[in-house]
């Protein structure tokens, strides 16, 4: 047995296949999937630790798990031999050695997430389950004036799946808005954390402001009657992307005994 190591492994996903992140009794998700890799190249099965949930059909650019490990095997040579073993639609692309209490959830500083929107009259058939298809034309400008009632630090119960547990609703959102190429038109949000299904709520949201169903100042009263009825509908899933972990860099280094 060699000596305990803690690796950071960041991939990158299509989630169109998975019922999200996490493990389950039923169904086949990203970690039960890694986990059988990295068994195949570990030669036992290692328990993971998941920077975020997501949900299922949902894609990441950038999702990070830590995992511990007596193996001596070289990062870049994990990082090779689990993309071997890794399906089409999982792919690791680094593999870093962090310090041994480091956790890919808890020691999370922040999160960007992205919604990829196809605003054309014509659906794109190579695009089916990676972008949303919005037929309804959308004033960016328009959009980007609701986007800042999402910013700073607010109770997004209104943005927030009636079914979740989690008992504090306060988030703190850094940055958010939209930008157009083409047709292909992207929200973005930044902040320190996200409730379930909250990302897609405001993208549901603001589409409504896109509509003309809502005004695009109505942000602060949705978000001040704490009450999921008071926002939009919840855009699916298959739009939305992890795009960014951030981490703190001192965090990273991997502690030098001596």
């Amino acid at each position: 047995m060699g000596q305990m190591r803690n690796l950071l492994l960041t991939l990158r996903y299509q989630g169109t296949n998975y019922h999200g992140f996490q493990v389950q009794k039923n169904a086949v998700t990203v970690a039960q999937v890694l986990q059988d890799a990295l068994e195949k190249v570990l030669g036992c099965r290692e328990d993971i630790k998941g920077c975020s949930r997501t949900d299922s059909g949902v894609h990441a650019n950038m999702f990070c798990v830590s995992v511990k490990t007596h193996s001596a095997i070289p990062c870049q040579s994990l990082v090779r031999a689990l993309n071997v073993k890794l399906p089409y639609d999982i792919a690791v692309t680094d593999c870093i050695e962090v310090p041994l209490d480091f956790h890919a959830r808890y020691d999370c500083r922040g999160k960007r997430y992205v919604y990829q929107i196809n605003n054309s009259p014509i659906k794109d058939p190579f695009s089916f389950r990676q972008v949303y298809d919005y037929r309804y034309p959308i004033d960016v400008q328009l959009c980007n004036r609701a986007c800042q009632g999402f910013i700073g630090t607010h109770d997004f119960s209104s943005f927030c799946a009636a079914n979740s547990s989690v008992e504090d609703h306060v988030r703190t959102i850094t940055a958010c808005g939209m930008v157009r190429q083409g047709d292909r038109v992207t929200f973005y949000v930044e902040g320190d954390g996200f409730l379930y299904n909250m990302v897609r709520i405001m993208v549901g949201t603001v589409l409504e402001v896109a509509a003309g169903q809502r005004s695009p100042d109505s942000i602060p009263q949705i978000l001040q009657a704490k009450d999921r009825a008071a926002a939009g509908a919840t855009a699916p899933a298959w739009g939305l992307y992890l795009d960014k972990v951030f981490y703190d860099e001192t965090r990273l280094a991997p502690t030098v005994e001596g």
